[in-house]
């Protein structure tokens, strides 16, 4: 769930009398093979309308399922039923068994193949369970929450009704935990190739490659790992990459896409990921990356670097060298809202494809800007901003900083200047979202480019 979801129930179910409170979760499903739910909408139940509250249960009145089943039999969405434990025990109950036991079959009658229940202790820690129509228990592995910290809680870390503590930032255990997470990396170049890099070394179980591009000549002196060879033959840059992965980390750790993230399966395959790396050179790229964190409700991490220079008498002169990192929280500030991509850049860059004279007498892009180079030296740059990025996403899941993460939402640096500024995700506005916990709703991202295609009658 959103951080700002998980918030909001945090403090209705937490309100501060000790007692039990009690919400409803209308969750997304996601198609395989991951199994993923996303929950779109959380109906809070009043306190009030409790007619019985205690540190150890709660009675509330049906109707608030009736609203939930309302919102979800349309789309056969899933429905959790979420209590609070006052007492902090990350377990349930012989009583929470037998209210699900009496409730769940009410909502199996009304539609569905799957309902659940969850609980959440005063720290925020959420487990939770899904039911069959036979009422069978499966537990859901893992609940994760992508907030200014981003938690992840297994089911298999609480023993005990009690949450292990989780790994120090940069150890071993923290490369185990990694080793259960997924990456997206959208972009597999300069900056790209080293996020990819170091990802890959630190654990992830899974690093899937998103770009459509082969290795050239030109980009071998900043693409890690590439050779010759691989420019030579005209390699696709993500096949080059998990091949690499693959001789340190072994054959199922990499997944390569050989497309452009605008591609239906390219969306799905990061839908399904953990965390998303964008660190594509294009506005396009990052909106497409922007659109999949809101409607699968992840963590987006989104770097860039530029070199901006000047005409002195007809010699360029470097003004700046320079950093961007932006972290993006599903419900907060998206990348649009903080001007990263605008309706005239996706313009231009469509005039590019379609126009790309009338394109270079608009607009000069590239690592150095106002100044064309086929092979920019900018791997140094490269360097500097995909570790920072890297360290963004550890300092939010194994917090090492001394602030709080919130103040951090977006970090610029200057090598010229020898300087670096932090923005807090307060100092953006952020507009209503559509599109958020969409999940894999059709058509997909709310975009028809990538709706299913539609079968022809015989």
């Amino acid at each position: 769930m959103a951080g700002i979801t998980h918030a909001s129930l945090h403090r209705h179910l937490f309100p501060g009398d000790g007692k039990e409170a009690a919400a409803v979760l209308v969750c997304v499903p996601s198609p395989g093979p991951r199994d993923r739910l996303v929950v779109r909408h959380a109906l809070t139940v009043p306190h009030e309308a409790c007619s019985n509250r205690s540190p150890v249960s709660i009675t509330w009145p049906g109707r608030y399922i009736e609203d939930a089943i309302d919102l979800a039999e349309s789309e056969e969405l899933v429905i959790v039923l979420l209590h609070s434990h006052p007492g902090g025990w990350l377990d349930f109950s012989w009583v929470d068994n037998e209210s699900d036991a009496r409730v769940l079959p009410g909502i199996f009658q009304a539609f569905g193949g799957r309902h659940g229940s969850a609980v959440m202790t005063p720290d925020g820690a959420v487990r939770a369970r899904l039911y069959g129509p036979d009422m069978s228990i499966r537990p859901i592995d893992l609940v994760t929450v992508a907030g200014d910290d981003i938690h992840y809680w297994w089911n298999d870390g609480i023993i005990d009704g009690r949450l292990q503590t989780s790994a120090m930032a940069f150890t071993s255990g923290m490369t185990k935990q990694l080793a259960r997470l997924s990456a997206a990396v959208i972009g597999v170049s300069g900056t790209g190739s080293i996020v990819a890099e170091q990802i890959a070394r630190l654990g992830f179980g899974r690093v899937v490659l998103i770009d459509p591009d082969s290795v050239e000549g030109k980009n071998l002196n900043r693409i890690l790992n590439s050779t010759t060879a691989d420019a030579q033959d005209r390699r696709k840059k993500v096949e080059m990459f998990a091949a690499a992965i693959r001789s340190y980390r072994g054959a199922d750790v990499p997944v390569a896409l050989g497309t452009s993230i605008g591609e239906r399966d390219a969306v799905q395959a990061v839908g399904r990921c953990d965390v998303i790396f964008s660190c594509v050179d294009s506005q396009e790229g990052r909106q497409i990356a922007d659109l999949i964190a809101a409607a699968f409700v992840l963590p987006l991490f989104d770097v860039g670097v530029v070199i901006p220079t000047i005409d002195n008498d007809g010699v360029p002169e470097i003004i700046d060298v320079c950093g961007r990192i932006d972290y993006i929280q599903p419900g907060g500030s998206t990348l649009a809202d903080r001007g990263v991509y605008t309706q005239e850049g996706l313009r231009a860059e469509l005039l590019l494809q379609t126009d790309p004279d009338a394109y270079r007498d608009e607009v000069a892009e590239g690592y150095i800007k106002g100044f064309a180079d086929e092979a920019p030296s900018v791997i140094t740059l490269n360097m500097r901003a995909a570790s920072a990025v890297v360290n963004e996403f550890i300092a939010r899941t194994h917090r090492f900083r001394h602030d709080p993460n919130r103040l951090y939402a977006r970090t610029r640096f200057s090598l010229a200047a020898c300087d670096e500024d932090h923005y807090s995700e307060d100092s953006f506005q952020s507009g209503e979202n559509g599109l958020l916990a969409r999940g894999a709703t059709e058509p997909l991202l709310g975009l028809p480019m990538l709706q299913l295609p539609r079968r022809r009658a015989a």
